[in-house]
């Protein structure tokens, strides 16, 4: 059996459809009230709308993402962290925890990131650097880790002071990174929760009021400054695995905030839609069958649905062979088919017989070997000699005889 590759186009672009939520428009809403905003897809980073992206500003509370990181890969989540003395101005928002005050990192986060409580923030920086210094140097060392080239930190809480700031895009990516995260991502999509370590039971609730509302929205942070104005990192989850990421900067209200966000939102959604790339049902490749003048059909032993993002490019390429022996069943694997898109292969499934695959009798072996007249040749010289056989039988029964 010979294989051979084969590259199939199947699709080029793909005209997306709105697959949800519903309602939203062909061109990416637009977001006045925001300094800066962007919406990227989540599984790649894709950048699908922008506005003033790398423009670098205050970012208030969403610092707490860098913070979060930082906790969630140097921490576990049962590890019991000490309240450092925190003197919080009256506006801040925080969980009141005592100097001295023991509450595990599991508990921290949730204050942190639904809450956005101040003096988690700080106990968060001192257990895991020793020091709010240290811990700001770690920060701005992982920022470059990620390649956030607009992003610089100077507290792990996100007060207005110099050096502290970030872009609409570093905070997106950023966004990504910690989505990944399953614990992280729980707890963002968290209307509220219970924390049960510390000194007294406590209830935080979620900021991000997109999340009770809408259950679509599945984050991020929130944030408000003077300097910054309102600002929100968002998340939203479609059908088949369908996600973006939303960013909005220097909101005049928390009104047009969640506005702006959750347009943009839909509108990322939108773009998205579900594609058959492969039917059981439908041929794909065919090979020739071993002497016999007939192929045999090629289908995939399965069928598959991706998501696809407006845009994207989907490829089919078959690794099947050339020519099939007999006898096959139906369903017998011969080779694979692979889907890949923009490029990069996101589906493998095997390549099977449609039908069955008949074998080769001794006469199409010799028709294949001999050519027909070769073959008629030989035929008529094992008649020739089947009958000389049959005429001597008798007379060698007289001698007998």
């Amino acid at each position: 059996m010979k294989l051979g590759r084969r590259t199939l186009a199947v699709a080029a672009v793909i005209a997306a459809v709105a697959a949800a939520p519903a309602g939203a428009a062909e061109a990416p809403p637009a977001v006045p009230g925001a300094r800066a905003a962007i919406v990227i897809d989540a599984r790649d980073g894709t950048v699908m709308f922008a506005k003033h992206p790398d423009a670098e500003r205050a970012i208030a509370s969403t610092t707490k993402l860098m913070t979060a990181l930082l906790a969630l890969e140097q921490a576990r989540p049962s590890d019991v962290f000490t309240a450092p003395a925190y003197d919080a101005m009256p506006a801040e928002s925080r969980i009141n925890l005592r100097e001295g005050e023991q509450m595990t990192v599991h508990d921290l986060l949730e204050a942190l990131l639904l809450e956005s409580a101040n003096d988690a923030a700080e106990t968060l920086a001192e257990g895991v650097s020793g020091s709010r210094e240290a811990f700001v140097e770690d920060m701005n060392a992982r920022a470059a880790d990620l390649g956030l080239e607009h992003t610089s930190y100077a507290n792990p809480i996100g007060l207005d002071e110099a050096g502290n700031y970030s872009s609409a895009r570093d905070l997106a990516n950023l966004a990504r990174v910690l989505l990944r995260r399953p614990r992280f991502a729980r707890i963002v999509d968290m209307p509220e929760a219970e924390l049960e370590s510390g000194a007294r039971p406590r209830v935080v609730e979620n900021r991000n009021d997109l999340i009770s509302a809408y259950p679509w929205v599945s984050g991020v942070k929130t944030g408000y400054t003077a300097n910054a104005g309102n600002v929100l990192v968002g998340s939203a989850d479609g059908p088949g695995g369908a996600r973006v990421i939303s960013v909005v900067l220097g909101e005049p209200t928390e009104a047009a905030r969640n506005s702006e966000t959750l347009g943009l939102l839909r509108w990322g959604l939108s773009r998205f839609q579900r594609v058959r790339v492969l039917d059981p049902r439908r041929m794909v490749a065919q090979a020739d069958i071993e002497y016999h003048d007939d192929s045999a059909r090629l289908v995939p032993r399965r069928g598959a649905v991706i998501t696809i993002r407006q845009g994207q490019r989907i490829r089919r390429r078959t690794n099947a062979p050339d020519e099939v022996k007999g006898p096959l069943t139906a369903g017998a694997r011969v080779g694979t088919v692979t889907v890949l898109l923009d490029g990069s292969p996101v589906r493998r499934v095997a390549l099977v017989t449609a039908d069955e695959v008949p074998g080769a009798g001794t006469l199409r072996v010799l028709l294949s070997w001999l050519g027909i007249p070769l073959t008629l040749l030989l035929l008529v010289a094992i008649v020739v000699a089947a009958v000389l056989l049959l005429l001597r039988l008798p007379f060698r029964i007289r001698i007998v005889r």
